[in-house]
This record gives structure tokens, C-alpha cells and sequence, in this order.
């Protein structure tokens, strides 16, 4: 008896903020590429649906929310597709913007790859590395992937997707709030520029302390000290972390955003930072870390 293939499959990736890395781009295989550093892996992310149809030719249909278009997740799904002919079709939405610092590039390409690869029988270590290599390459960031394969805080001690990258996870049972201040800042913009990109190296120096104990109170003085030394932020940024740290809370920039992640030390500041929030009008959202990485879901119900 031949069973037929599923004709949906569905998946979800977590978004992640960064809140300190050094980027890692020199080993011989680029599955080794990456950042080391940390961050929190977020309960909201981008969701995907692959569905297939055979047909006389082969095609890539990719159909997402927003403006468009996604080009890492579109690479994606053209790469992990069936080998039989027919149409792919790929629905994807995030859940959080696009270009902010919250690794929605990194989630869409990872929910393509899961979905895709589930639906065209591929093993979830190829569905990962494609996601990885079209991250990197496309040029959404580095580590977006490796770090959304868990949930809580997020250790890269060693760059790269495994058995080349090492993560550790831990729970943070903390509500954080993050949000939006201005315009989205391509990835590679920063990427590509050299005095940036030394000035991040010098501000991720000390990262180490939390290969050994990712303590949140650690993550959180270290991601505050490394938003001042990278001297990414712009004055919005800048001003809305200054008046949130002011009423309570720790906060930085969320990387590479104009948006911010910040957690109240107390009731009484998170009152205030939400507050101060409504009142100058920044969209803000509050939101629970993950507590788990990217993975299949059941199917719509037909």
C-alpha cells in the first residue's frame, strides 16, 4: 500500500531579538558562519503553509502578507521543493514587522524550509541548513536560524547551525516589551560596513560571561552595554531606551531595528515604561519568550 503525500504542511519559527553579538565569518564552510553572542527567543514569529500540486511544469508560487517581496524565503522553498513537477505554493505571515531587529527574516525562511522540506519527505537537518545558507547569503543576518532551533535565551558559544554551531537554552519566564520607533534598517547596510563592524567587536567583548550562565540579569547588563558601545542606535532609539531605563526597566536596541526590547524590573515600572509609551504614541507590544524553536503544526482543519 502507497501512502499519499500530505497536501498541506504547516510550520512555525519564533522571531528573536539580539541583544549582544560578535559576528563569526571565517570558517572554510559557510554552515559555519554566523555570530556568537545571545538573545531571547520570542513567542511570536512567521508561519508557513506548503501545499502542492502536480501538474506538466514546475513553479514556485509564494505568497505572503504585506508588500513584499521575500526573496530569502522564495530562494527557500525553490531549493527544498518537490522533485516531481507541479506547483509549489508557499503562504507565509508574520507576526511581527519585517526589518525591525525581530528575526522575522530568519523565521520565514526557517518556516519555508520546514514546511517545504516536510512536504517534499527532505530530513529537517537539510530543511535548516537551506535556511541558514539563504539567511546568510541573502543577506537577513547572521545566527537568525541557529538561534530560533530552541526557545528562552539564546547562547551562541560557537557560529554556525549545528554540528558546526553551538547553542544553549535556557528559560526566561519574564514578560518583555518590545517596539517600533522608526523606518526599517536593512541588515546589510550595517553588515557591510567595516567601522561598524569593528565597533561591534569592541562592544560584544565580555559576551563570554554568559556561555557559562546565561542569568538574565547578566543578558540584560551586558545587551545594555553593548546597545551603548556598538552606538547603533539612532536619537529615537536612543531617547526611547534613556525614558524607559529611567522608569525602571532595562532595555536596548533590538538588533539591527529603530526598535527597542526592555524588561521592567517591577509592577510599578512596567506601569510607568507603558505609560510613558501610550503617552508619546510608540507602538509597543508586551510578549513572553518562546518555549520552544521552529517546528511543524497540524494542518488547517479542511
Amino acid at each position: 500500500m502507497t501512502l499519499s503525500p500530505p497536501r498541506s504542511v504547516r510550520a512555525f519559527a519564533p522571531g528573536h531579538i539580539t541583544g549582544i553579538f560578535r559576528p563569526e565569518t571565517t570558517a572554510r564552510d559557510p554552515r559555519g558562519h554566523g555570530s556568537v553572542g545571545a538573545g531571547i527567543v520570542l513567542e511570536l514569529g512567521a508561519w508557513a503553509e506548503a501545499s502542492f500540486s502536480p501538474g506538466a511544469r514546475s513553479r514556485v508560487r509564494l505568497i505572503g502578507d504585506g508588500r513584499g517581496p521575500w526573496p530569502i524565503s522564495e530562494d527557500v522553498a525553490c531549493r527544498v521543493a518537490p522533485a516531481e513537477t507541479g506547483t509549489l505554493t508557499v503562504r507565509i505571515a508574520h507576526e511581527l514587522p519585517i526589518g525591525q531587529g525581530f528575526g522575522m527574516s530568519a523565521a520565514g525562511a526557517l518556516a519555508t524550509a520546514l514546511a517545504v522540506g516536510a512536504l517534499s519527505a527532505r530530513p529537517r537537518e537539510l530543511a535548516v541548513r537551506v535556511a541558514h545558507l539563504a539567511d546568510l547569503f541573502g543577506g537577513g543576518g547572521l545566527g537568525g536560524v541557529a538561534a530560533i532551533l530552541g526557545g528562552g535565551i539564546e547562547v551562541r558559544t560557537r557560529a554556525g547551525i549545528p554540528p558546526f554551531g553551538k547553542v544553549v537554552h535556557r528559560p526566561f519566564p519574564f514578560p518583555l516589551l518590545i517596539g517600533v520607533v522608526g523606518r526599517p534598517i536593512p541588515s546589510p547596510s550595517v553588515l557591510h560596513d567595516p567601522s561598524a563592524l569593528r565597533r561591534i567587536a569592541r562592544a560584544a567583548e565580555g559576551w563570554e560571561e554568559l556561555a557559562t550562565d546565561a542569568d538574565p540579569d547578566r543578558f540584560f547588563r551586558l545587551s545594555e552595554r553593548f546597545t551603548d558601545r556598538a552606538g547603533l542606535a539612532s536619537p529615537a532609539v536612543r531617547r526611547t531606551i534613556v525614558a524607559l531605563r529611567r522608569r525602571g526597566a532595562a532595555a536596548g536596541q533590538a538588533m539591527f531595528g529603530e526598535s527597542f526590547f526592555a524588561r521592567p524590573r517591577s509592577d510599578a515600572a512596567r506601569a510607568a515604561c507603558l505609560e510613558w509609551l501610550r503617552r508619546e504614541e510608540i507602538r509597543a507590544v508586551e510578549i513572553r519568550a518562546a518555549r520552544r524553536g521552529a517546528h511543524l503544526v497540524p494542518a488547517r482543519p479542511e
